[in-house]
């Protein structure tokens, strides 16, 4: 590692990560001494049923015409930021490896995660003392320090860079109008509970349908998730499904006044920016790893209970979204009560106190390098 220049990679294992990451970047690259490159290699997509397909070439294009310096080399690295735990962490030689989750929420696949990783030293963000607390009780944190930073994925929003009304033209949704998000996971989903429901549901409102990426992909999720709605929206005007090429979700959950989910990180999200949203219940104690552990850590039907509403009928979700749009008192206080418990400092600087600690660690390197 010299003085004038640190190396730093950008591991986007998936392509939906880069919301969670794209801010770190765009913080470090305004500052001097970095040179930093890119990395996507891990999206597939299933075809005729059996075969996995690569994305790399096509995703690396356009990272590319971005003006993205990307690379298919691992070594050679001072930092690699990274959305997801790295399946073999020694191809990355000594460099400072910074683990930033790509999407916080209550499924139990992070703690799965990190229990496979505890040989391996990161610098681990996370939003606030809740996730902190949590990795520490599930004994997974092993040789890795956990750094309480905020939640970078929603800085752009907190440093009022998006622009509501350029959001809304773009996707032909109406000014005049309430506007509800619809943004199911993938494992476990509500897609086959609530199918069309809430179009039918919806209909005086704007519907933005934001699938998981991979409900897009057919790799751990079926195709039918994505053609359910492609077919849907031709029939209802009021709804917009964006395409899988649209890898974050941020402008959606910006013009969101609530919300429909069942596990997806977006429903903290949602509760970050202070809206109330809605959470379809599931059988959670069915709800399990090959294994048989949890595939949540949180039951979502007492998730968040008097914060959001709570529905578990596709045929009450437009009683739902209509008691989340007009809140009463005490749900917009657990609503501040629940910001305050699960996150720090929702100020739009997550991202620079993420880039200082690394900066800091760069420099503790330099010394004993010069020692």
């Amino acid at each position: 590692m010299s003085k004038g220049t640190v190396r730093v990679l950008f591991r986007i294992g998936h392509l939906y990560h880069r919301a969670s990451l794209d801010p770190v970047y765009e913080c470090m690259k305004g500052r001097p001494g970095y040179e930093i490159c890119f990395t996507c290699p891990d999206d597939k997509e299933r075809v005729f049923l059996i075969f996995q397909r690569s994305l790399r070439d096509k995703i690396e294009e356009d990272m590319r015409r971005e003006g993205l310096k990307v690379t298919r080399e691992t070594r050679g690295f001072d930092v690699v930021v990274t959305g997801d735990v790295l399946r073999d962490p020694e191809r990355y030689g000594d460099a400072l490896l910074c683990f930033i989750n790509h999407g916080t929420g209550i499924k139990t696949i992070l703690y799965r995660l990190l229990a496979a990783a505890t040989a391996t030293h990161y610098l681990i963000f996370v939003e606030g003392e809740y996730r902190r607390k949590r990795i520490e009780e599930f004994g997974v944190r092993g040789s890795s320090e956990v750094h309480v930073v905020g939640y970078p994925k929603l800085d752009p929003i907190f440093q009022g860079r998006l622009d509501r009304e350029a959001i809304m033209a773009r996707w032909g949704l109406d000014p005049a109008k309430k506007t509800v998000l619809f943004a199911p996971t993938y494992k476990p989903t509500c897609i086959g509970k609530v199918r069309e429901a809430i179009l039918d549901q919806t209909r005086d409102h704007n519907l933005i349908i934001k699938l998981h990426q991979y409900s897009w992909r057919g790799k751990y999720a079926p195709h039918w998730h994505h053609r359910l709605y492609e077919k849907a929206v031709r029939r209802h005007p009021h709804a917009v499904l964006v395409p899988p090429e649209e890898h974050s979700i941020l402008p959606f959950l910006y013009v969101a006044d609530t919300m429909l989910s069942e596990a997806s990180s977006t429903i903290f999200e949602l509760l970050a920016l202070g809206r109330v949203g809605i959470i379809f219940d599931l059988e959670c104690d069915r709800l399990r790893h090959h294994d048989g552990m949890p595939i949540l850590d949180e039951d979502n039907r007492m998730f968040l209970e008097d914060a959001f509403v709570h529905v578990s009928s596709a045929a009450r979700i437009g009683q739902a979204v209509e008691r989340a749009l007009e809140p009463d008192a005490a749900m917009k206080a657990r609503v501040e009560e629940m910001r305050n418990l699960l996150f720090y400092k929702l100020d739009g600087h997550a991202s620079e106190r993420i880039v200082g600690i690394i900066d800091e660690r760069i420099e503790e390197r330099l010394v004993k390098g010069g020692a």
